[in-house]
């Protein structure tokens, strides 16, 4: 039997997948692709139910989504030369959205899955936040100048210390009797995965030539632009809960 809250959560979070392929595949295709574009970002949205469902549904719902996308390719082409780059680009958005950030449902499903989330967000917010003041007071190493240039060494590991910052007060409010060498593990897998997240996003916008994914958050961009830091860190939180469970 069904509940509401984790149902309503679910719709939740596949609306979010939802707006966050729209805005990738705005900056990834053409715009003589906007039939496919569209069709992706809904088929892409539509697998994040499917974990919530059955977590082996989701291997089933993955591959047919895959060959869904590979025949509507392979029978609407315009330019052979590309094809094959716009094809591969709607999978990436596949395994990078529904897939990645969809664990966000699945670490929902665990007990105490709420305040796991919870975490997560507490780990990635205070490591976002250290490393940008620790960067802008004294960092003098670039991080990755090809890909964000304004990050440095120095900020990267605030934001380290952050996320063991956030995990902290998490053991402290939350679970008591997580052991502290635990925490302070989970606190730096998150802050790296945030940061990593982070850069990757900025990777894909670099490649594809634009600042922001979009303008859904005035003077902020995008959607995509606010969950860059969470996508790589939910995969990652979920199978450590599961481990130490």
């Amino acid at each position: 039997m069904w509940r509401a809250t984790p149902v309503l959560f679910c719709a939740a979070v596949t609306i979010t997948v939802l707006i966050a392929l729209d805005e990738l595949y705005r900056m990834a295709l053409p715009p003589a692709r906007r039939l496919e574009h569209y069709l992706a970002a809904v088929i892409g949205a539509g697998l994040v139910p499917s974990l919530y469902l059955q977590e082996g549904l989701s291997s089933g719902a993955l591959a047919a989504a895959t060959l869904g996308v590979a025949i509507l390719f392979l029978f609407s082409y315009r330019t052979i030369e590309t094809v094959a780059r716009d094809c591969a680009t709607v999978l990436l958005g596949f395994l990078y959205l529904p897939l990645l950030f969809g664990h966000l449902v699945l670490l929902r499903g665990l007990p105490q899955g709420r305040e796991w989330i919870f975490t997560v967000f507490l780990v990635v917010m205070l490591s976002d936040t250290i490393a940008y003041f620790v960067g802008s007071a004294i960092g003098k190493h670039r991080l990755y100048p090809a890909i964000s240039p304004k990050k440095s060494v120095e900020g990267a590991l605030g934001g380290l210390l952050g996320g063991v910052a956030g995990a902290l007060l998490a053991k402290f409010f939350w679970f008591a009797a997580l052991p502290w060498l635990f925490a302070t593990g989970i606190g730096l897998v998150l802050g790296a995965s945030g940061q990593i997240g982070d850069l990757f996003e900025s990777m894909l916008k670099r490649s594809y030539g634009v600042k922001d994914s979009g303008r859904i958050i005035p003077g902020h961009g995008g959607l995509l632009d606010r969950l860059d830091s969470l996508i790589f860190a939910f995969p990652p939180a979920y199978y450590l809960v599961l481990w130490i469970q």
